[in-house]
């Protein structure tokens, strides 16, 4: 039998279940949920790589009722209704399995265990080996010197020595083993008062198994297992349901099946069942994996993976022709110019020798005006040997009049980039702006990828070349220019036709799906140039003070050291999280209040913001983690942001990154600021305008809330609004039963948190916690508030509804956010999405406004095409407020214009109000 492969059966059933609830749950953009199917999926694919030759099947219970139920009415009676989101995954689970070529067992009236247990007894009679994978313990008694069973989940195989290594008996007593102890699972009774150890120790102390306790129930009181004495009157009651029992857990072996051994086989994958059923389940990197030829489990029976990573003959025939053009001479460029004159849109992309908008150097450009044709013209390599180019400012003088004509759409992937690049060069690209990533973002914000390679897979189910490929990687890797042209040509190519192919692709996605052509063409498209000028119009930096703040925080870190070593008794590397562990857990005897995955005490940052509410040294340690953030993301590190050139810095926009919208940045993060502390806030006085400026900031006042008081339509709340009260004093005034006059400062606060802390879903003990009272009251007044504001209620449980049906929820413009846990069976993470959901609706609003007025202040401002007599520019943007650079004898006038502006972005059934201010820095602008 060792010459010839084993067959092997799989345990779909307990697979399924087991990966359902021992791994994290996974759903697709849709929502639909893929955990279980993926992690069955990876267990068998290791099975095939562990056992390539071997025959093998798959096989699950059917609905119905088998033998069992008929011999015990409660059998699985326990058991609860599979859950929603496991049944919507049987069928993908059953359709992946079938397309790596697996034959599917699934027998009307027969359990998957008596399936495979007749099956690994013909397999033992016809001279094979048996491997059973599973991770149920019921199955250990089919093993013997043939048979044996591998659990993929724990890495575990057994065999005859390793189950009685494991339960302490052998196979042949697992029966028996069963049978005294019951099964909970199966709700197979057992015999009451036995449990695992007591059934142990019976079956050790008495030979015989089941008949040999029963037979000798006067040696049960002589043996060393909990409660001896009573026991033989307990088995005696229970004969007949412990012989019940025996028959229940006992494994057929003699199914009569309509399946046999010459069924079972090897994989035998259908890769293009496969290809779409990894695009529709998302599972991107084995679909990666599958178009490149190496997925695992697959290639040896799809006649190989190349070992140095090139593609497979098949998977390259399978993709798409493309015709790619090399424009070396200017007759070439010239019959592709009179091309693109006469088109209404192009597709383009630049190839260049830095991420960094502000130094980025053309390397080339790539052209594309039909699917499965482009071009790409060289102007920048300029490694050993690279064949003579043509001229870059020739090529950008007569690439210019095409992207600066604002009739012709301009097609692209991350075009804010492209186009401050080419702003550089004296090109401003006009017309129509088309990005597919951001196609991809309105159509699913919640999906974690938008670039081009995650597209290609998602949309195209097409493996790109990536530029690691190309470029190769770390330290070796070449920038652009220095990249050979037989590898750049099809690299830029494909990067123009794939952009174009997903644009045809996304399109009419985004159309079917509400409003979102609306979000898309009045929003998201026009602040791709928006941000661009901003970003190139960057603010200027007060060096000096920085460095200056930077000392004050050094000396003040140190002192903060000495005072949590005084609290310590000792000395401690206070950024160590395994000191801080031993001082915090083990020396001051802190309470435990959560641990990392590995096991151990958390030091987050969350923890120990709880537990600065009771203990001094970690409220010590936050203030010090606090302090050293601002040093070194700030204060030491904005002034290395100052571009040379310019003399200012020049952070990074990104439009698709945060699930509701509203605008990120990086290099430096202005949204990340911290404005609680004096600290945080003296960063901002570093921001300053330049000689003869003022800065000005006008911010949204309470726009979350305003919006809440129109979605929720609460006429508490719109009458408050309406008639312009404060609407902290207000709701403290409904909250705490006083006259508007009346409240106090500290009542107001109260109010305040309530107002935010309700708006993102925060719970009574969440309360109690950051208005230090008990639970007892914040439950109180969160019940008051919701008796004074009864809309804002009966919205949230509306919302709430609405997006369990639904899916999403929507903003005001139309914006989605999709919530793949809303229906979730985990509490927290239902709860979690809910939260989301009355909360979205608020933060994507706000985000949508903020954008609108952006779009308009822009456009405004504009050098070319405003109709502004100011010398000034919008130059930041940080949550709901805008940061201009204004000439200092404009300023008020300005402020005027600009306030009503912002307070027209949206109509709203209450007033929106912006206050602004100005000052010689950002911190006097507030």
């Amino acid at each position: 039998m060792a010459d010839t492969p084993p067959i092997v059966l799989v345990d779909g059933s307990s697979y399924l279940y087991r990966a359902f609830h021992a791994l994290p749950p996974l759903t697709t953009s849709t929502g639909q949920p893929t955990g279980a199917v993926k992690g069955v999926i990876s267990m068998i694919k290791s099975l095939i790589r562990q056992y390539p030759d071997s025959p093998m099947a798959v096989v699950f219970d059917a609905k119905g009722k088998t033998f069992r139920d008929e011999l015990f009415e409660q059998y699985k009676a326990q058991r609860p209704p599979m859950p929603d989101d496991l049944r919507s995954q049987v069928e993908p689970l059953h359709a992946c399995i079938r397309a790596l070529g697996l034959p599917l067992v699934c027998i009307e009236g027969v359990e998957a265990d008596d399936v495979i247990g007749t099956l690994a007894r013909h397999a033992t009679e016809a001279g094979r080996d048996a491997v059973i994978s599973t991770g149920d313990k019921d199955m250990a008694q089919l093993v013997n010197a043939h048979i044996t069973l591998v659990n993929t989940m724990k890495s575990e195989t057994l065999d005859v020595a390793g189950v009685e290594a494991k339960f302490g008996l052998p196979p042949a007593r697992i029966i028996d083993f069963l049978a005294l102890m019951g099964d909970k699972v199966d709700n197979i009774p057992g015999v009451p008062g036995v449990g695992e150890k007591t059934a142990l120790g019976l079956l050790q102390g008495i030979e015989g198994g089941l008949d040999g306790v029963y037979a000798n129930l006067e040696e049960v009181k002589t043996l060393s297992v909990r409660g001896a004495k009573t026991l033989d009157k307990k088995l005696e009651a229970s004969r007949e349901q412990a012989f019940l029992s025996y028959q229940l857990a006992t494994i057929k072996t003699d199914c009569a099946l309509p399946v046999g051994l010459d069924d079972l086989d090897i994989a035998h994958p259908d890769r293009e069942a496969l290809t779409r059923l990894y695009r529709e389940l998302e599972f991107k990197a084995w679909l990666g994996e599958l178009l490149a030829g190496r997925d695992e489990g697959v290639d040896d029976v799809a006649g190989g993976a190349a070992s140095d990573g090139e593609l497979d003959e098949d998977v390259t025939l399978a993709k798409p022709a493309r015709e790619d053009h090399t424009l070396f001479e200017q007759a070439d460029l010239d019959v592709w110019l009179k091309r693109l004159a006469a088109a209404e849109a192009f597709c383009f992309d630049l190839e260049t020798d830095s991420l960094n908008y502000m130094d980025a150097g053309i390397v080339g450009i790539g052209l594309a005006l039909e699917p499965g044709e482009a071009a790409y013209i060289p102007v920048g390599h300029d490694y050993i040997d690279a064949p003579a180019q043509l001229d870059r400012d020739i090529v950008l003088a007569a690439l210019k009049p095409l992207l600066e004509d604002p009739a012709k759409g301009k097609i692209g992937q991350n075009l804010k980039y492209d186009i401050s690049v080419l702003a550089r060069y004296g090109i401003r690209v006009a017309g129509t702006l088309t990005d597919t990533m951001l196609e991809s973002y309105v159509l699913n914000s919640t999906a974690t990828r938008h670039d081009m390679d995650s597209l290609a897979l998602k949309y195209l189910g097409e493996k790109t070349v990536s530029f690691e490929e190309v470029a190769g990687k770390g330290v070796k890797q070449l920038t652009f220019n220095q990249v050979a042209l037989e590898q750049a040509v099809p690299y830029a190519c494909e990067d123009v036709d794939v952009t174009l192919r997903l644009h045809h692709e996304l399109r009419p996605r985004v159309e079917a799906q509400g409003r979102l052509a609306e979000v898309l063409d009045g929003l998201e498209r026009p602040m791709i140039a928006v941000l661009s000028r901003m970003e190139r119009t960057g603010v200027a930096l007060d060096v000096t003070l920085l460095h200056a703040q930077s000392q004050t925080l050094e000396t003040r870190i140190r002192e903060i050291e000495k005072d949590a070593f005084e609290i310590a008794g000792r000395e401690f590397n206070l950024g160590s999280p395994k000191q801080l562990c031993d001082i915090l857990f083990d020396e001051q005897k802190i309470p435990v209040r959560k641990k990392t995955p590995k096991g151990a005490p958390s030091t987050a940052e969350s923890v120990l913001e709880e537990l600065a509410l009771d203990y001094p040294l970690p409220k010590v340690i936050m203030a010090h983690r606090g302090l050293t953030k601002l040093k070194s993301t700030y204060t030491d590190k904005l002034p290395q942001l100052i571009n040379k050139t310019t003399g200012r810095i020049h952070t990074s926009y990104h439009q698709a990154v945060t699930a509701t919208g509203r605008l990120s940045s990086s290099d430096p993060n202005l949204q990340n600021i911290p404005i609680r502390t004096e600290e945080g806030r003296k960063i901002r006085q570093a921001f300053v305008a330049r000689p003869g400026y003022r800065i000005v900031a006008a911010d949204y006042s309470q726009i979350e809330l305003r919006i809440m008081a129109h979605l929720s339509e609460d006429e508490g709340l719109l009458e408050a609004f309406a008639q312009e009260r404060d609407i902290h004093t207000a709701t403290a005034a409904e909250v705490f039963g006083v006259a508007l006059d009346k409240v106090s400062g500290e009542q107001r606060r109260s109010a305040k948190a309530i107002n935010f802390g309700l708006i993102y879903g925060m719970s009574a003990w969440g309360l109690s916690r950051q208005l230090h009272i008990e639970a007892r009251q914040a439950k109180v007044y969160i019940e008051r508030y919701f008796e004074r504001y009864p809309g804002v209620a009966r919205f949230m449980d509306t919302i709430r509804a609405q997006a369990a049906d639904d899916g999403f929820v929507e903003t005001v413009f139309g914006r989605r956010l999709y919530l793949p846990e809303i229906n979730s069976r985990q509490h927290a993470r239902r709860q979690a999405a809910e939260r989301t959901a009355i909360n979205a609706p608020m933060q994507g609003t706000a985000a949508d406004i903020i954008k609108c007025a952006m779009i308009d202040v822009d456009g405004w401002l504009s050098p070319v095409g405003g109709d502004s007599a100011f010398d000034a520019w919008m130059v930041m943007q940080v949550h709901d407020e805008l940061v201009f650079e204004v000439k200092e004898s404009q300023v008020d006038d300005f402020i005027g214009i600009v306030k009503q502006r912002m307070q027209n972005a949206a109509e709203l059934k209450v007033p929106l109000i912006v206050e602004a201010e100005s000052g010689a820095n950002w911190d006097e602008a507030h």
